[in-house]
């Protein structure tokens, strides 16, 4: 099924609500896995460094224009234009979608009132590892403000940045999310769209 030109899959990116609405302040969020299957308290886990909102040019909050001329410019995407751009169907939200190379096997890029609000890197694991990932930001952010075997996440208040399994690194600005679940529209989870994602491998 297509919509307006678009896989269904691509529509699914529609669906943060659950995975941030349920994310807990750093203050009470649950920490890494204990030995007996919980977690236990980050007492530690705030960052030293304010969370990044850019990732190879591409920054949250930029204009659709400048993240195509980026995404143009880049050889790590196969952006091909304007056919991997569509409106979704909610007023003022439009997504680019595009296939990734080498490292990055599909990314996501959401846009609200023309500004870029969310970015999902679906990563290719034969060529990059979760654990590279995490060390690499960690070393850079220091430890994250909530850590369990599904997700570590930073976040600073303004900005959410969180790696999942299976291997996506996302992107979140929490001021435009946060008017939009306030608005009713973030009504699912983004896990459905890894999840599909993956089924439509098969």
């Amino acid at each position: 099924m297509r919509i307006s030109g678009l896989p269904v899959l691509a529509l699914l990116i529609l669906t943060l609500g659950l995975s941030v609405a349920s994310g807990q302040s750093p203050a009470t969020a649950p920490g890494p896995s204990s030995p007996g299957g919980g977690t236990v308290a980050a007492s530690d886990a705030l960052a030293p460094l304010s969370v990044p909102r850019e990732f190879r040019g591409i920054s949250l909050g930029m204009g659709m224009d400048e993240v195509k001329a980026a995404l143009m410019a880049d050889g790590l995407y196969f952006y091909r234009g304007e056919p991997d751009v569509s409106l979704l169907p909610r007023p003022n939200e439009s997504i680019i979608e595009v296939s990734g190379l080498s490292y990055v096997r599909r990314a996501f890029f959401q846009f609200y009132e023309g500004r870029l609000f969310v970015m999902i890197f679906a990563m290719n694991e034969a060529k990059m590892d979760h654990y590279s990932v995490y060390t690499t930001l960690s070393g850079k952010y220091g430890k994250p403000n909530t850590l369990s075997p599904s997700e570590s996440v930073w976040s600073d208040g303004a900005t959410r940045l969180a790696i999942e399994r299976p291997l996506a690194i996302k992107y979140i600005d929490l001021e435009t999310f946060n008017a939009i679940k306030a608005a009713g529209l973030a009504e699912k989870s983004i896990e459905e769209l890894l999840r599909s994602d993956f089924l439509g491998s098969f």
